[in-house]
Parts: C-alpha cells; structure tokens; sequence
C-alpha cells in the first residue's frame, strides 16, 4: 500500500491511505506495481551522487530502473555511478552527448535519458535529491488515481548554513502561499501549472508527444515550464506535498545560493512587469509591517499604524510558520521571514537593474543565453 498524497488549502499534507500501515507492510500484487524509470541528470555531483543512486535503488512498491546521465562531469561522479553499477544490474550510466546549441545542459540530459528509459513513468529527480523508499510508487499511484499527465512535489529541503535559510525557505513559500491549489486542481489553465524541477514524475507517452524537454530546450526553470506545456495540450498537472517522498540541500552557503537563485531569476520574478508587482505585494505584507513598528519605536508612527502593522506582521509570520511546520522546514526560519523575503528582491531587483553585472545565467560551468532566447 502506497501513501496517498494531498495538497490541503491550509498546506501541503501527505497522509497514508491507511495510516495504520507502513508502505512495506503490504506491498502490491508484481504484476500490479507501476513501472517507473528514475532519472538523474548528473554534471560534477561526485558529493551527492552515490547518496542518491542508493536511495533510489531502495525504492519499494515500484519496478524501478535508475539512469544516471554523466554530462561531462570532472569529478569522480561516473566512477562512482560505475561501481554501484557493478553490483545492481538495475543502475544504468548514460554518458550524456555534447550540448547542442540552443539547449539549458539539464534539459538536454534529461531528453537524452527520457530516451533511453523503458518504464511508462518518468520520474526526474536532481542529483541531490534523496528519494524516501515510498516516493516512486507513491507517485505514480497519484498520477494514475488523478488521471495527472505530471505529478511534481517540493522536496523537504534541508540547510545547513544561514545562507541557506535566508534564501531556500522562499520555493516553498511563494508555491504554498501564492498557487490557488483547489483552482489549480479544477482548471487546466496554463498559467496555473506548477511543478518543482527536483521531484517531477511524468507519463512517459504524454512526455513523447508534447516534445518532453526538448520543448523548452532553451529555459531553465524546466519544472514549472514542463507542466505549462502539457497543460496547453489539454493534460492535468498536479503539485503535492512532498517532504515525506523526498530531501534536498540545494545549496551549501551563501554564494552558492545567491549564484543559484540569481540564475532561476532571469526566468523568474525579475522582469520589468512582474517585479513591481510582486514587490508591492511581497514589501507591503511581509516588510513593510517590521518597518513601521520599528519607526514605531522610534517615535514616528501612531499607535494606530503600530497596531496595523503589528496584526500584519502576526498574520505574515503565522503564514511563515505554518508553510514551515507542514513542509518540514527549521522552525529557525519563521522569525527569519522578513528578511528571507528582502534577500528574495535583491536578488530580483539585482539581477533586473544589473541585468549584465549580474551576468548570463550561468551554472556548472556553463552560461547560457536569458530567458531561452
């Protein structure tokens, strides 16, 4: 039996279907489990990769085949692939063929490894990513009980550095605190697809004919781009929760994070028509209240704004803790908030004004052309 998975309006859940029972306990008829072909797309992750080939070969409930793409790595990363290989005939190393011209390096592995998967479920996973033992068929179960073309969820992110807190807690906020998931759910309106690139499962024949990654070849924000795409063909896409199917520590410190988030901001907030928008709604309700109890004490506001202001900043960071408690997160965070969401613009506002000091959208050693021109 396989947990099911919900999205709750007051937060992600993930719930078994009966709670009484582990996912091992009653494992599914073998001629009646989901066939999922896990995909790892791999450049210089010799840190995480064999972490993640082994949790993902623990995968149960599920016929699994794992495929990692070796793109160019020059680090021991195929080594180690290699080795793991030698002893489960389930691990396969693709070398990934030189970058074409026009494509993002993560796209083009993942095409190249959708090519050579066998399985009806394509489940893409980043190489830092550690799938849970139930994450592959609980996906797939999901996907086939909603009829969902793409079934994607946010993993739960670890951070280590205060770096990191001050920047990854905004994926979870901004997908849970700003997507209308019953609308989402109820329409297939392109704009309303949502996905997080670490954790995306796929139908395989659905990926095929909507031109899978090669569609959107010269974009990096793949999750949330792939989803759009097979909503626009007339395929449902669903977001779940995803701390109990899988962990991820994207970044390790300050520079790794700002350099990363930098990147996914050309193709994010940071355009002249969104920015001003999301600013005045992110300023206004989560930094603007700590503003004016500051000038508050200062002297310089009236009790009345005071009392405003400290009802908005309760209401922002009520908001903050419960999207932490249900995605797993360090409660650290919640009081973090405010400036979470600062360090959020600057980025934004950086990356838009400075749009040649903050360089190409560059990563693993490769710079790539913005926004997939």
């Amino acid at each position: 039996m396989t947990p099911a998975l919900s999205f709750q309006e007051s937060g992600p859940v993930a719930v078994q279907a009966d709670a009484s029972r582990t996912p091992e306990a009653d494992p599914p008829n073998a001629e009646k489990r989901p066939r999922v072909s896990i995909l790892i797309p791999a450049r210089d992750e010799a840190a995480t990769i064999e972490h993640t080939v082994r949790a993902a070969l623990a995968s149960t409930g599920a016929a699994i085949e794992v495929l990692v793409g070796d793109d160019h790595s020059t680090d021991a990363t195929a080594a180690l692939v290699r080795a793991i290989a030698a002893t489960d005939s389930r691990l396969s190393l693709v070398p990934i063929p030189s970058l074409p011209e026009g494509w993002t390096g993560k796209n083009h592995a993942c095409a190249v490894l959708a090519g050579r998967a066998r399985f009806e479920h394509l489940l893409f996973i980043d190489a830092d990513v550690t799938l849970a033992p139930a994450a592959a068929a609980a996906l797939a179960a999901h996907a086939t009980a909603t009829d969902a073309a793409l079934v994607s969820g946010v993993p739960r992110q670890r951070m280590g550095t205060l770096g990191e807190r001050l920047t990854v807690p905004m994926i979870g906020f901004l997908l849970v605190g700003y997507l209308p998931v019953p609308m989402m759910r109820s329409s297939l309106r392109t704009s309303l697809g949502a996905a997080c690139g670490q954790l995306v499962l796929v139908d395989r024949a659905v990926y095929a004919a909507t031109g899978g990654h090669g569609a959107i070849r010269g974009f990096l924000h793949d999750g949330v781009l792939l989803a759009r795409r097979l909503r626009g063909a007339g395929h449902r896409t669903d977001l779940v929760a995803g701390h109990a199917l899988a962990s991820c520590r994207m970044y390790r410190g300050w520079g790794e994070a700002w350099a990363g988030f930098s990147k996914n901001a050309h193709e994010g907030m940071a355009t002249p028509r969104a920015l001003p928008i999301w600013s005045l709604l992110l300023f206004g309700g989560h930094i603007l209240p700590v503003l004016l109890l500051i000038l508050f004490g200062l002297g310089l506001v009236t009790p009345v704004a005071a009392g405003l202001a400290l009802a908005a900043l309760l209401l922002s960071l009520g908001t903050r803790a419960a999207i932490t408690f249900a995605m797993r997160e360090p409660a650290v965070t919640i009081p973090l908030h405010p400036v979470t969401v600062t360090v959020a613009l600057l980025i934004q506002w950086n990356v838009l004004l400075r749009r040649k000091a903050a360089g190409a959208a560059v990563w693993k050693g490769r710079s790539y052309p913005l926004n997939g021109a």
